[in-house]
């Protein structure tokens, strides 16, 4: 495994570097947040890597901070996400807002994302929840879970293939302190 570079810039074009080291061009993937950090050609830069080993490819992406490779190694364990994916969602969200889009269960903000609709947003709040909190630096953002049997009845509507909105909708006016059994079959019934 090759978990981290450091090397000469020789090229840039985005999505790709390549970095001189020891003579050897190591071509790396970078989300656009790592590019913009990138320093001018010809100058020295370290990039925590990940290498993804595919039946036809062997692909290297750089990332300029710990926390934005872990939080790819988390995107690409999600069914559905490969690693273009999580590249692409690394460039339009930094680590940061991509936990907190997923913590506040922010599908619009998720979608905004290239290559992800409503239903892989959905499944990213439903897989990584509580999991990318860790590598927020500002906790303060997030929303903290007012109900979490409340969160835990939506989440059963969503898992039943109810969208986000549907799910919140029918699930407006049940009692506090609803168990989620009864909730969810309650919300069902608000669907009717």
């Amino acid at each position: 495994m090759i978990s981290r570079l450091r090397g000469i810039v020789l090229e840039k074009n985005p999505p790709l570097v390549v970095l001189d080291i020891q003579g050897v061009g190591y071509e790396a993937q970078v989300s656009m947040q790592t590019f913009y950090t990138l320093p001018a050609v010809g100058e020295e830069v370290q990039l925590y890597t990940q290498l993804v080993v595919r039946e036809d490819a062997h692909l290297l992406f750089g990332f300029s901070s710990r926390e934005e490779r872990e939080t790819f190694q988390a995107l690409v364990k999600v069914s559905g996400i490969g690693a273009k994916s999580a590249l692409g969602i690394l460039s339009a969200l930094t680590s940061d807002e991509l936990a907190t889009a997923i913590a506040n269960e922010d599908i619009k903000r998720l979608t905004a994302a290239p290559g992800i609709g409503k239903k892989t947003a959905e499944r990213l709040v439903l897989e990584l929840r509580g999991k990318l909190v860790g590598n927020n630096h500002n906790d303060s953002l997030l929303i903290p879970a007012v109900n979490s049997q409340h969160d835990d009845i939506i989440n059963t509507l969503i898992a039943l293939g109810y969208s986000d909105k549907e799910a919140r909708s029918a699930c407006k006016n049940l009692p506090e302190g609803t168990d989620i059994s009864e909730g969810v079959r309650l919300a069902l019934k608000n669907m009717l």
